[in-house]
């Protein structure tokens, strides 16, 4: 029971330094800027693992962004940002129930394909029968269709994962926690948004995701996706294009390779006529 205390002790010291680290951390950043994030981090690694190199980037002070981004980012991404305290409650539980609504459409999308394969194999397993009765040959391909080794169910995609995160808890993952989808992680999360509300103000906390934000394969922050995608600097944006920035976010890199997507276009035209009625931090 001793050594079970002392364990117990230790864990409990290592989550309060823990905590202490991030706390310290994230007080820096009121004025420092941050010079990378865990997600470019793990990017880093992964663009290195492939092979490959890319990277662009460029802070830019909060004043030198174009007012339209910030407004088409608020408006696509968290259209009440300036008046929740970090965390909304009510769109968390709506991300819950579509998910789950999501993977019940896909499990029994899953059982449809398989009781589809189940019947090719019984109907093949037949006509094998009725060819052998009457002495006829039977193929290679009949046979393994029939044993199942020749036919698979069709490939179920995965249900979409909607998150309901806000930008304050967005930022909170990508500055700090790996991308593991968990419940520790989860609660990290929103433990990091209390600290961001509190110690920056929403003003820095959409500075900092701003300026860090993944837009494509190794584009991160709104100076570098401007120049990439309409070779001018982020304080000229207009709002359709801010509007199209806006939009790319919860799939940069598809959306990086499918620019000329009809639902980015339409998409973008909704959020652009959105951006006149959102608050920004002043």
């Amino acid at each position: 029971m001793r050594r079970l205390g002392r364990n117990l002790g230790w864990i409990v010291l290592a989550a309060v330094l823990l905590q202490v680290y991030f706390l310290a951390r994230i007080a820096l950043m009121r004025v420092v800027d941050p010079e990378s994030t865990a997600l470019q981090r793990s990017e880093v690694l992964r663009v290195i693992g492939d092979g490959k190199w890319s990277w662009a980037q460029q802070w830019v002070p909060y004043e030198q962004l174009s007012d339209n981004l910030k407004r088409a980012v608020v408006a696509s991404e968290d259209s009440d940002f300036v008046n929740h305290d970090g965390i909304e409650w009510d769109a968390i539980r709506e991300a819950r129930a579509r998910n789950a609504e999501a993977e019940a459409r896909n499990e029994a999308q899953r059982q449809r394909a398989e009781a589809r394969l189940r019947q090719i194999q019984e109907r093949a397993q037949k006509k094998i029968e009725r060819l052998e009765k009457h002495g006829r040959p039977v193929s290679e391909r009949l046979r393994a269709t029939a044993s199942g080794s020749g036919a698979s169910a069709p490939a179920v995609p995965a249900p979409k994962i909607a998150g309901g995160s806000t930008i304050s808890q967005q930022l909170a993952k990508n500055l700090l926690l790996s991308t593991e989808r968990n419940l520790f992680r989860k609660g990290q999360e929103l433990v990091l948004t209390k600290y961001l509300e509190i110690l920056l103000g929403k003003r820095r906390i959409l500075e900092i995701y701003l300026n860090n934000v993944e837009w494509g394969e190794g584009v991160f922050g709104a100076e570098a996706a401007a120049r990439y995608y309409f070779h001018k600097p982020a304080s000229a944006l207009t709002a359709r294009e801010a509007a199209r920035l806006a939009v790319m976010l919860p799939r940069p890199r598809y959306f990086e390779q499918n620019l000329d997507s009809g639902y980015l276009a339409s998409r973008s035209g909704v959020i652009a006529a959105r951006e006149g009625d959102v608050e920004i931090p002043r």
